[in-house]
């Protein structure tokens, strides 16, 4: 008779959506209607325009964003984990274009 092994633990990947609040080429400030726990490492989706990459990201931190009647939402700030080059080159892309002050004209900011 063949013994069962002890406990297996196991995790899944489940794509879930997330509201991108800022981002820079070192990480993100997302939020979510899940809980990510600090510390961990997770992949991300990220469309940047006309682009499209996937970066792995450390959450360094998680914590209760909104409480709202459809349910709490969370802040997660997360850090990006060696990028490979094109998405280090598409997110450098697009925080240069997206990210930019606006101009000074005459010692006034215009926006």
């Amino acid at each position: 008779m063949t013994e069962r092994p002890a406990r297996i633990d196991g995790a899944v990947t489940v794509y879930q959506p997330i509201t991108v609040l800022d981002i820079s080429e070192q990480g993100v400030r997302i939020e979510a209607a899940f809980a990510l726990q600090n510390d961990s490492l997770h992949d991300f989706r990220l469309a940047l325009g006309l682009r499209s990459v996937i970066v792995k990201g450390r959450v360094v931190r998680c914590q209760v964003g909104e409480l709202r009647e459809a349910g709490v939402t969370y802040t997660c700030m997360i850090e990006f984990v060696d990028p490979a080059p094109h998405a280090q080159t598409a997110i450098h892309d697009f925080v240069a274009a997206h990210n930019t002050p606006p101009p000074v004209v005459d010692g006034e900011i215009t926006g």
